[in-house]
């Protein structure tokens, strides 16, 4: 089994697949946070996988050329024009900005969406904040999420609710429901890594992922 983790820095899916023991890449335009670029072994000494800077499907073609088509992808697409909860920026853009340039990284979103929700790959996970609806009718053949998620559901008690788009996967099943509904990552104080620390994927969410999909 091979599993294919697109657009994460953070390393959190990857490494909970790994801890499996499951052949696992993660891929961005940017370089890991945990120096994933190093090839991670296990006891035995067989690689498990590695971080891969580039562009996700440029890179998706690459593995396949070397016989290592993954059976599983899970993708975490940039959500900024995408999400409801930013939708006013495209009729009041923010200051230096216009609305073609706004509506053009909307459509920019929208088809990178796209191409990760049709990939053909056996088993797919593409997840994304609660979406506007000029982003549900920008994206190609657009379908509801399969499910929505909370931390609190898997051992953080924070809100932040996260739709799970799948293909040829059961959704998630929590395993440590707890006390807690803080909107701590809305409430996150401003600075240069502040869209980083929104985005990353919560170790327990990361675990279920590894442990009921892998």
């Amino acid at each position: 089994m091979i599993v294919f983790v697109g657009m994460e820095t953070s390393g959190m899916v990857r490494r909970a697949f790994q801890a499996k023991g499951i052949e696992t890449y993660s891929c961005d335009l940017l370089p890991s946070d945990d120096g994933g670029e190093e090839m991670v072994y296990s006891p035995d000494r067989l690689p498990l996988g590695r971080h891969l800077v580039g562009d996700v499907f440029e890179t998706l073609d690459n593995l396949w050329a070397n016989d290592l088509w993954p059976s599983l992808a899970i993708f975490h697409p940039p959500c900024t024009r995408l999400c409801n909860s930013g939708v006013r920026w495209l009729h009041n853009p923010p200051p230096g900005r216009t609305l073609d340039q706004m509506n053009a990284e909307l459509l920019e979103g929208a088809e990178l969406f796209s191409r990760c929700l049709n990939i053909n790959i056996d088993r797919v996970c593409v997840e994304n904040p609660v979406m506007h609806k000029y982003a549900k009718k920008a994206i190609w053949g657009y379908r509801p999420p399969v499910q929505s998620i909370q931390p609190w559901q898997f051992g953080h008690g924070e809100v932040k609710r996260t739709c799970l788009w799948l293909n040829g996967l059961m959704p998630l099943v929590p395993t440590n429901v707890v006390e807690g509904r803080e909107a701590k990552v809305h409430r996150m104080s401003p600075g240069p890594d502040r869209w980083k620390e929104r985005s990353r994927t919560y170790r327990g969410i990361a675990a279920a992922m590894a442990e009921q999909w892998g």
